[in-house]
């Protein structure tokens, strides 16, 4: 068959030519290796009118192309309940525009770009050059923003949108880049070196104005008294001797091991003074403030004052010249604090340029980081295209939504306009599976992320989250069923609902009030929903109330029994019977009738239905699972495993455990209330219909049940074999007869048809792995392996029939949480507010003593109730979704479509 008349292949033989002259009769032609992949021809699809463009940028002339009209092709609308149809486009991108299209493909998010040089080095690919640059400044622009942030700033988010600058605009960025960057680093170097130089001004003058004194007389080492002068008189045998001084400071850390190294190793030949500074001195390198010690030691001999410097230069103490003069002191002083008040001034001006640089930094530096993230995205995505063989445009692959193809379309046409020719873009055939794409709003995005979690679904796979959308909130309702609790969980969501388009509430930096905001839509369902099954339980606050009136009458059973004064005395229980006339009234309207609230089987009671009700929502969630799997099978054209699979499967699961559903229905509408004692068991019919027994004391629900059991058991162990065998044997005689037919007997034509509409033909090809095994359509002929086949369908027979037993009893466990949910509240009422409410009574100060009671009551009710029997409840919905649910049809082996966005270079 030959290819529908809105859908032309033109075929572009590329040939290579000598560089000189025409080609010789016995020089062959050889074909060149076009980038794209495609060996030996270029196939080109699309509307005609825009292939002339790519051929131009190919080099070929366009003057036999025919004239043809050309249809739009039909393309399948996405939806949530599937995920949209994804092509594989080719975009042929001039050079000079290929930075503006992808400029605007980034802006717009809807292409994902296919790496064509997975086989090239990164360092070896065309647009490296313009990647590194790129680097480069973002390195300078974390310099930047570091000494914004060190001084004590912050940058601000730049507002609106900015598009990627163009390629020209990247050397005037870099320069002004580099400008404000070494203009930032010469005044932070003045501004040191200043602030060092006032430092050790403010030190100079706390060493002279500390009041150090020179000493008169001292002790001498060696002498036997203490009262040798150290100054001798003048004349003396010491009189060539004078006294010199060394002033400096040192951390005070340091003080005490200065000052014992320095008696030990001059052995007692020197006077020192040590003294703690009375104000602290910023410190010019950490900017905090810090104490020193100055010191003043007093020596003789010019070979102590050698060992003074040397100790004093070990421990990194700054010294100061001293006058040995009080008047030398003071003008030293003195000239040191005028020399300090300029030195401030000058570093004053200093940090007013600096500031004004840093404002200069604070404008220019946020959106030039958003710009030169968005251009590195550009040349990063420019770099995984291909270059033609005429070096004239860049050949570009991605996945791309059928839907949004004509907006693609249209934005390339828009940004090559100016080069002249326009870019072009058109679907191809490929085998492979296409990535996922389902778009979602504020609403569904929390529920689509609950299935995502579990796995990306494969391409067009029926979708669970519009079904989790109900089914979610509801089981998580019937564990967690209470007016109250629910009525708070969803005041709680709306009120995030209501604020969510408020600055503060989405900047919220908080992870766990992110956690619940992005959540918020799933707890306002989940809040809903456990108010309504909160009625239903009659259950508030762990309190029944009285909406209508009780269908139970004790009036009634007070008066037509003997219910004597003596009787009364002696049963301090008494009990209704519902045989009495008049004691049932009749069914209660909405709900659990409140009397049951009181009664001492209360407990029994709501085991009895919960486990019930579990039973039968379990079922029916399993059989809508199984139904949800004909879609897929109807989509994908798998038509054998309606029959193969599909019905085996509700065959095996209603014969037995629908069989279940119907017993505990059957005997809700019968009336045992004239023979309790005799009724019979469900569960001892269950165990029966397996044993194929009856038991003599337990009576059958229905005339001929025993045979309808054998029937069901015996047709459901049937299906196991037909689940086992069915699809394996059908795979191995679909693939023996096109063996036989090989492959002489597919024309030409066909194959070419087929490779042309794979879009459509090959979805079967992307079914389960016993599928892919007898689907030799994929690629190459591929051996078909009936023993692998028959251990995927093995294991997928047992996982369901096993799974059937396990996951009807895993829905138990909504009966479990719904009753440990029930009786926390009753033990937190009765605990709290009930002993709250009596000691109210009896000390006569009920108002005073219920407020701290309340206020533990609304705290504990919050942490447990709430708070962990919610996330309790919230896990075990996720895993009956996940487990029971999704397994019987959701695969989740697929991958999200990641289009090429500049969303997150804006964040």
């Amino acid at each position: 068959m030959g290819a529908p008349a809105f859908q032309r292949t033109l075929t572009l033989a590329v040939l290579s030519t000598p560089s000189s002259g025409a080609p010789s009769a016995h020089h062959s032609t050889p074909q060149r290796t076009l980038p794209c992949g495609i060996q030996g021809s270029l196939e080109l699809r699309g509307p005609l009118h825009l292939l002339s463009p790519v051929l131009s940028l190919l080099g070929l002339a366009k003057s036999h192309l025919p004239k043809e009209e050309v249809k739009v092709q039909r393309g399948t609308m996405g939806s949530m309940f599937r995920s949209e149809e994804v092509v594989l486009v080719q975009l042929f991108l001039p050079t000079s525009a290929a930075y503006t299209c992808v400029s605007q493909l980034g802006e717009l998010g809807l292409v994902e770009f296919r790496d064509l040089n997975a086989s090239v080095s990164a360092f070896q690919r065309r647009f490296v050059g313009d990647v590194r640059r790129c680097e480069e400044l973002e390195k300078t622009f974390l310099f930047l923003q570091e000494e914004v942030r060190r001084a004590g700033q912050v940058l601000s988010r730049p507002e609106g949108r900015l598009p990627a600058p163009p390629p020209r605009d990247l050397l005037r960025i870099q320069e002004e880049t580099d400008r404000l960057a070494q203009e930032l680093r010469d005044v932070r170097g003045n501004q040191q070196s200043l602030q060092v130089q006032l430092h050790q001004l403010r030190l100079h003058a706390a060493v002279l104005g500390q009041g150090h004194s020179p000493p008169l007389a001292a002790a001498h080492a060696d002498g036997p008294s203490e009262r040798i002068p150290l100054l001798q008189p003048p004349g003396g045998p010491h009189q060539d001797l004078r006294v010199n001084f060394v002033a400096g400071a040192v951390e005070p850390s340091k003080a005490a091991a200065l000052e014992r190294l320095l008696w030990r190793a001059c052995r007692g030949f020197l006077i020192a003074s040590f003294r703690e500074t009375e104000q602290q001195l910023e410190d010019p390198v950490t900017g905090e403030p810090s104490t020193w010690m100055t010191f003043l030691i007093s020596y003789w001999g010019e070979q102590i004052g050698q060992k003074i410097r040397k100790i004093t230069d070990c421990f990194h103490c700054h010294i100061f010249p001293y006058a040995e003069h009080e008047e030398g002191r003071l003008a030293a002083l003195q000239q040191v604090q005028q020399q300090s008040h300029e030195l401030q001034e000058v570093l004053g001006e200093t940090e007013r340029f600096l500031s004004q640089v840093l404002a200069r930094v604070q404008q220019l530096l946020p959106p030039w980081q958003v710009q030169i993230r968005k251009m590195k995205a550009v040349y990063l995505a420019l770099n995984q295209c291909s270059v033609s063989a005429t070096h004239k445009c860049l050949i570009a692959e991605g996945w791309c939504a059928a839907r949004d193809l004509p907006t693609l379309q249209q934005a390339l046409q828009d940004s090559s306009s100016e080069a002249g020719v326009s870019a072009v873009v058109h679907r191809i055939p490929c085998r492979d599976m296409p990535p996922t794409l389902i778009r979602t709003n504020c609403f569904t995005a929390s529920f689509q992320g609950i299935v995502d979690a579990y796995g990306v679904g494969r391409y067009q796979e029926v979708n669970p989250a519009p079904y989790t959308i109900i089914t979610f909130p509801f089981l998580f309702a019937v564990m967690f069923g209470d007016v109250g609790h629910g009525l708070l969980m969803f005041l709680f969501a709306l009120a995030m609902v209501l604020t969510e388009n408020q600055p503060a509430v989405k900047s919220a930096q908080n992870e766990i009030w992110q956690t619940f905001f992005s959540g918020r839509y799933l707890l306002l369902l989940m809040g809903l929903f456990s108010v309504y099954t909160g009625f239903i339980y009659n259950e508030c606050f762990s309190r029944a109330t009285a909406i209508f009136s009780s269908g139970w009458s004790v009036a009634a059973m007070a008066t037509q029994s003997d219910w004597s004064d003596a009787f009364l005395a002696q049963h301090p229980l008494l009990a209704l019977d519902p045989n009495v006339s008049g004691v049932f009234l009749g069914p209660y309207p909405f709900g659990i009738d409140p009397i049951w609230s009181l009664a001492v089987n209360h407990l029994s009671f709501l085991n009895s239905f919960k486990m019930k009700m579990s039973v039968i929502l379990g079922v029916t969630h399993m059989t809508f699972g199984v139904v949800l799997g004909v879609f897929n099978h109807v989509h994908f054209g798998q038509w054998h495993r309606l029959l193969l699979e599909t019905l085996p499967e509700l065959v095996f699961l209603l014969g037995l455990f629908g069989y279940l559903v119907f017993l505990i229905v059957y005997k809700w509408l019968q009336d045992y209330a004239a023979r309790a004692a005799s009724a019979p068991s469900i569960l001892i019919h269950f165990i029966n219909m397996f044993l194929f027994s009856h038991s003599p004391t337990n009576q059958p629900l229905f005339h001929g049940q025993e045979a309808v059991q054998s029937a069901l058991v015996i047709l459901a162990l049937v299906m196991v074999p037909v689940l086992l065998l069915g699809t394996p044997l059908f795979l191995h005689w679909r693939h023996r007869s096109r063996s036989q037919r090989g492959p002489a007997g597919r024309q030409p034509d066909e194959d070419k048809s087929g490779i042309l509409d794979s879009s459509d033909a090959s979805v079967a090809g992307w079914g389960p792995d016993e599928e892919k095994a007898g689907c030799p359509e994929d690629g190459e002929e591929a051996e078909f392996v009936l023993s692998e086949v028959l251990m995927h369908q093995a294991i997928h027979t047992i996982e369901f029939c096993l799974g059937c037993i396990s996951n009807t009893a895993s829905y138990l466990r909504l009966w479990a949480l719904s009753l440990a949910h029930a009786q926390l509240s009753e033990v937190l009422w009765a605990m709290v507010m009930r002993s709250g409410l009596g000691l109210g009574r009896k000390l006569g100060v009920a108002a005073v003593a219920l407020v701290p009671i309340f206020a533990a009551f609304a705290v504990l009710t919050v942490a447990i109730l709430l708070v962990m029997e919610g996330l309790s409840a919230f896990l075990h919905a996720l895993r009956l979704h996940w487990v029971e649910f999704q397994n019987k049809f959701y695969s989740g082996t697929g991958y999200k479509l990641s289009p090429f966005t500049f969303a997150s270079e804006e964040g």
